[in-house]
């Protein structure tokens, strides 16, 4: 069996599927929150399946150094309501799905009275997620940057919504699984991983053991 390196990962708004995969098979995870913030990336954007198809979502942010804010000095731009834009997506996309109702207030609660930093709503959301999959894991957060991470495998830019990057550790494939608008649309691999909780509850855990990273 391919022995899983611990991995280094960014601190990323609802991450996909690949995501999680790490955090069910890592032996050690860490979680990079004091590099420069990059723009357009997993740390405020994650796509989910719509009645048109896959859909990114997108948190506003102020960086208050300007260019050189460090991800965990990030905060999110309470100027315009776009929790509430996000929370109506997720009631479109999910309503329908088998699970929406049984997780709905976990996830509710935290867009409805977000932070003031972006990674802290980034990782309270994560540790929601890992509660109701009950994934074993502990996520250890960096104390300062790394620039070469030498015993751990970087994931850093590689969880990329938009542009999936194929990598030495990249699943091969995914298993395709019902989703809301499958009658409609072939199945969508690797979104969110709410599309994950909400389309199969439970059963998440297990699909995550099936999808191991490199596999």
């Amino acid at each position: 069996m391919i022995v899983i390196p611990p991995v280094l990962l960014p601190a990323a708004c609802l991450p996909d599927t690949e995501y999680f995969s790490w955090l069910a098979h890592a032996p050690a995870i860490t979680i990079e929150i004091h590099e420069t913030f990059p723009k357009q990336t997993s740390r405020n954007r994650y796509r989910i399946a719509t009645s048109n198809g896959p859909q990114i979502l997108s948190v506003p942010v102020n960086k208050p150094l300007g260019n050189h804010t460090p991800t965990a000095a990030v905060e999110i731009d309470k100027k315009s309501n776009w929790n509430i834009i996000h929370w109506r997506a997720l009631e479109s996309a999910y309503n329908k799905s088998p699970f929406f109702l049984y997780y709905r207030d976990h996830f509710e609660t935290l867009f409805m009275q977000p932070p003031v930093l972006l990674t802290d709503f980034n990782l309270r959301l994560l540790e929601t997620c890992v509660s109701l999959i009950r994934i074993p894991c502990t996520l250890n957060l960096t104390e300062k940057y790394i620039h070469e991470p030498e015993d751990l495998y970087d994931m850093r830019m590689r969880i990329m919504p938009k542009r999936p990057m194929q990598h030495r550790w990249s699943i091969s494939a995914f298993e395709p699984y019902i989703q809301v608008f499958s009658e409609k649309y072939v199945f969508a691999p690797n979104l969110s991983i709410l599309d994950l909780i909400f389309n199969l509850g439970p059963e998440s855990a297990d699909y995550l053991k099936k999808h191991r990273p490199g596999v």
